[in-house]
């Protein structure tokens, strides 16, 4: 376990204002405008966007969180930060989050690491790098770890390690979380979001998924039960959440792996800090700061740089340094 150096800026201490902020008021250029179409194997496509230089050998994978996207403030944040200390940015977007429906039944969901497999395997097939770090914000925190866990000493040795924020670890406890009401605003955008894509998806696909009831759903659980996990072979909700938390997979992570969850974020709860797993397994090391709230962590000065992502330099770039030195540059301190 590490301790943790963030110190939020004045009047930044509560969680809320920590979360919803960003959302609201950062404004980050978009750095992967490069856009990569490739093809799934049940004949559907994934949208890739990058930012690449001529002789580069670093490579950071960044992983959205639920119903983000590839140019979500904080994956053209970090994907800044990173290029500015060497590396190439490639930031995917899940199947429906890309601007365009996708052409099949399956979505995306909180476990789908075949879906990161099938992204970096075109990467394997298609370039140079050799180093390749992963990131991944919530939903796309917990596949990332869900990922590195499930392969554990067979990775791929191009995977140099991982840096994941704001993970909901233990997908029953935090979705049991969200119902509280003090985060019914967050519920509530959630559910409008998924709710518009399910009705474009019954339009063609009428057959195998009804309507029936989804105004009223208001919950994870009611939509995961009857959307979901169905749709993507799980018997329902639970086995679904339970199938999908990364937090089985921690102690099996084999290359050093960061995860930073703020102890005030509201998505959260006790089961998502996996502070046993930090103390048993030497790859892995948890960061808990007092505050940040939910992929918040809002830092003020004039690059316009967040704490999450010089923390996420830090780590990969001392990562990538056992190999190759590497002069700084000025976002880092």
């Amino acid at each position: 376990m590490t301790k943790s150096k963030y110190a939020p800026p004045f009047g930044f201490r509560n969680a809320h204002l920590q979360t919803i902020y960003p959302t609201l008021f950062r404004r980050v250029p978009v750095l992967t405008r490069q856009r990569e179409r490739i093809s799934t194997p049940d004949h559907d496509f994934i949208d890739l966007d990058w930012a690449r230089r001529p002789g580069s050998s670093r490579l950071v994978v960044i992983t959205h969180g639920l119903e983000g996207h590839s140019r979500s403030h904080y994956c053209q944040g970090m994907a800044r930060a990173l290029q500015a200390d060497g590396w190439d940015a490639l930031a995917w977007n899940f199947r429906g989050c890309s601007g365009e429906p996708n052409q099949q039944l399956r979505s995306y969901h909180s476990g789908a690491t075949e879906e990161l497999q099938i992204v970096l395997e075109h990467i394997f097939a298609h370039s140079a790098y050799r180093e390749i770090a992963l990131v991944g914000f919530s939903l796309g925190g917990n596949l990332t770890l869900k990922y590195i866990g499930e392969r554990g000493s067979t990775i791929d040795p191009r995977i140099c390690g991982a840096v994941a924020f704001s993970v909901p670890c233990d997908l029953a406890s935090s979705a049991q979380r969200l119902e509280h009401w003090q985060n019914r605003i967050y519920m509530a955008r959630f559910m409008r979001s998924l709710r518009e894509k399910v009705r474009e998806k019954a339009q063609r696909f009428p057959q195998q998924l009804s309507l029936a009831g989804l105004e009223r759903m208001r919950t994870f659980a009611e939509f995961d039960d009857r959307y979901t996990a169905p749709i993507h072979g799980f018997s329902g909700a639970e086995e679904y959440w339970s199938q999908s938390s990364c937090l089985h997979r921690l102690m099996d992570i084999a290359v050093p792996t960061l995860l930073v969850n703020a102890l005030d974020d509201p998505f959260l709860t006790p089961e998502c800090y996996p502070h046993e797993a930090a103390r048993e397994n030497a790859n892995f090391r948890l960061e808990t700061p007092s505050h940040g709230g939910h992929i918040g962590f809002v830092s003020f000065n004039d690059q316009n740089i967040y704490w999450s992502e010089r923390r996420a330099v830090d780590y990969l770039h001392n990562i990538a340094s056992r190999q190759t030195q590497e002069p700084r540059n000025s976002f880092r301190q």
